[in-house]
């Protein structure tokens, strides 16, 4: 059987990285999108990868930005996954699947007709966030998990996950979820409490 993994997003500190990956995450995301409040100087987080073991995966979240300063962000942090959270093509995709890194495209769902685009893009996993016609994500909101059904592909489910919903957000099947505002004091502070809490209540799960 799958175990799904856990992905904990947001990192902008080593406390809040080894805690994390002590709890029991398999990736840890920097966010790169400046405008951001989830914002790290890639040199910083350069810094925390460096401290971590070879078995937790790292992941860039980066929106819009230009193919040049993507994979000079993923070489200096070796990065295992870039995630593109913005209005990223198939084409720019494509280019990315050349590279050491995987992939793995942010698709914004509202509505069962949104999930169509899953097809359109050949990326190592699709990220489903819940829509937000402002914002690329970090939103706290969910989207209906029910229009989901089988994908045949690496499913990332994000969007509002908490200790109150992570177990039924397992429950469905997918690849792994995506957690950042759901375990947060505050953007870009873990709140450790919290992130125990989402963790045991999916331990059951995941043995």
């Amino acid at each position: 059987m799958m175990i799904t993994k856990v992905k904990i997003c947001g990192i902008t500190n080593y406390d809040d990285a080894a805690a994390a990956m002590d709890m029991g995450a398999d990736l840890l995301g920097f966010n790169f999108c400046r405008k951001s409040p989830r914002y790290i100087k890639p040199e910083l987080a350069a810094q925390i990868i460096r401290k971590l073991p070879a078995f937790i995966d790292v992941s860039g979240v980066f929106v819009n930005s230009s193919l040049d300063e993507l994979r000079e962000i993923a070489a200096l942090c070796q990065l295992d996954w870039v995630q593109l959270h913005g209005d990223e093509n198939t084409e720019f995709c494509r280019w990315l699947s050349y590279d050491s890194a995987k992939t793995m495209k942010a698709l914004r769902i509202k509505t069962a007709e949104d999930l169509q685009q899953v097809n359109g893009y050949s990326t190592d996993a699709i990220l489903l966030d819940a829509f937000d016609p402002k914002r690329y994500g970090g939103t706290g909101a969910t989207f209906d998990w029910n229009i989901i059904g089988h994908i045949g592909r690496r499913i990332f489910l994000a969007g509002g996950i908490n200790p109150g919903n992570a177990a039924k957000a397992l429950e469905l099947g997918v690849y792994g979820i995506d957690v950042c505002s759901g375990v947060e004091a505050e953007p870009g502070k873990k709140d450790h409490k919290k992130m125990k809490a989402l963790f045991d209540s999916i331990r059951h799960l995941r043995a």
